[in-house]
């Protein structure tokens, strides 16, 4: 399973995502890896996810991995192999993936990924979960190519690129630059306190806000390949879905789901 939060979610009060992350753990006591290699500031973000996950008495190890070279580390790799679940922090996602991506400390998390381990990510963390990842770029901009800068990300969901902050941040015109410079991307905008829960082919919303979902494959025009840095972007036909708590997406065939009731 794999949960994309888009930052700010609730470590105090009913914890309604947290709840998520610990009930697909199995409850209780399960071994996870609290990766908060995005910050600067580990001791911090370890501080605060001990309060967040106190209810559940889970085993929690943290890692900060302020050096790449600490992903090829025997005791860190064992460490990883025995965790159950991964929960990646906020900060700055370029972080991620440059002391992470391509180490045997990726390949651990994305090996215990496929064997049915929970990876969730949250802010900078989720933004690292997609194939294509949002570094940077203008917040409440109308799209254009300097309203982005894009680099691999770790690669749990492919064909994507995630933001997150998303209404809170004014960053449609972000999500949208992304998805016509890679039309074949589902961009996915999650908002702040909500994710989207992705098992196998399928996602379902989860939280406060809502999840934007932008269809590149639709689209019949754009003019990103005439644009200067700062020309405005034009694009039609790209297909959008705006999803709440309850409702879903079939990521397969791009297609909303109706609400569970």
């Amino acid at each position: 399973m794999l949960i994309i939060i888009g930052g700010h979610e609730d470590i105090r009060g009913k914890r309604q995502i947290l709840q998520q992350f610990v009930d697909a753990l199995g409850g209780e006591g399960a071994p996870v890896a609290v990766l908060a290699v995005a910050t600067e500031h580990p001791q911090k973000a370890e501080a605060l996810y001990r309060e967040a996950f106190a209810p559940w008495r889970l085993e929690l190890h943290f890692f900060s991995l302020a050096q790449r070279s600490l992903a090829w580390d025997p005791g860190t790799l064992a460490r990883l192999k025995a965790c159950q679940g991964f929960y990646f922090t906020g900060g700055d996602q370029l972080r991620i993936t440059s002391l992470l991506g391509g180490t045997p400390a990726h390949q651990v998390i994305l090996q215990r990924f496929r064997e049915g381990a929970v990876v969730a990510g949250t802010s900078a963390g989720a933004s690292a979960m997609s194939a294509v990842m949002i570094v940077g770029g203008k917040e409440r901009a109308a799209p254009a190519l300097e309203a982005i800068r894009l680099s691999p990300g770790l690669g749990f969901i492919p064909e994507a690129v995630v933001d997150q902050h998303f209404a809170q941040r004014g960053r449609m015109g972000r999500l949208l630059s992304a998805v016509a410079q890679n039309p074949a991307l589902l961009g996915i905008g999650i908002d702040e306190n909500t994710a989207l829960v992705i098992r196998g082919d399928e996602g379902d919303v989860v939280g406060e806000g809502t999840v934007v979902v932008v269809d590149g494959r639709t689209l019949e025009m754009s003019n990103v390949s005439e644009l200067g840095p700062e020309e405005p972007l034009t694009l039609w036909g790209a297909t959008l879905h705006v999803l709440s708590a309850g409702y879903g997406f079939h990521l397969a065939d791009r297609r909303p789901k109706e609400k569970k009731l």
